[in-house]
């Protein structure tokens, strides 16, 4: 299936929330294990990055995401050699994109935006590589089964490719509906599409914890 045409819409306030949608789909991921204490991390600064790239687009919101942000750079994290594993990987890569939001937000790149949109999409299919070839079966496959058999169009992705594409094509088709000025957090449209995001969050926890157990 090919993938969804990202970003016609030329509103760059579209854009970002794309992107803050993206991200929020690994917010549980990154949150929901403890953080490696050799990165320095504070993990209320991670928190606060998420609710500051929710907030309404503006100068203020931005300007206090980029101040978070330059707080957060001076971990340790950001100038040491990491080796991580499956959590650590999904941890890492989505610091790695909230760091590419704050380019974002200096710049205003379409391909930044886009990059963050795309890794969400690389990070789901990576997962359903670590399934398929683990020695162990999964505890919802045949769940996952039954929810790719309706999907036929899509029958060459895995599990989570698919939850990633159909989440993504809701946010994408909801976002042109929501008013540039609303944040969000600040919208009963933008809190369930953030929720929608938390619900695959969470499922991909469930997984990160099973791997963790079954010792890939």
């Amino acid at each position: 299936m090919a993938r969804i045409e990202r970003f016609v819409d030329p509103n760059p306030v579209h854009r970002r929330q794309a992107a803050v949608l993206a991200l929020w789909r690994y917010r549980a991921p990154l949150l929901a294990f403890g953080l490696d204490a050799e990165w320095g991390i504070d993990r209320d600064v991670l928190e606060s990055l998420f609710r500051l790239a929710a907030a309404p687009a503006g100068e203020q919101s931005d300007r206090a995401y980029r101040r978070a942000f330059a707080e957060l750079s001076t971990a340790p994290l950001f100038t040491s050699e990491v080796d991580p594993d499956t959590v650590r990987l999904l941890q890492l890569e989505t610091i790695g994109n909230l760091q590419a939001f704050d380019t974002f937000l200096h710049t205003s790149a379409t391909d930044v935006a886009e990059r963050v949109v795309e890794d969400s999409a690389d990070l789901a299919a990576h997962l359903d590589g670590l399934v398929e070839n683990s020695f162990f079966s999964h505890p919802s496959e045949e769940a996952h089964r039954r929810y790719l058999a309706g999907l036929a169009d899509r029958a060459h992705e895995g599990y989570f490719a698919s939850r990633n594409s159909a989440v993504e094509s809701a946010c994408h088709d909801a976002l042109r509906d929501l008013p540039d000025s609303a944040g969000l957090l600040d919208s009963s449209t933008g809190r369930a599409l953030l929720a929608l995001c938390e619900d695959f969050g969470e499922e991909v926890v469930t997984t990160l914890r099973w791997i963790r157990t079954t010792g890939y």
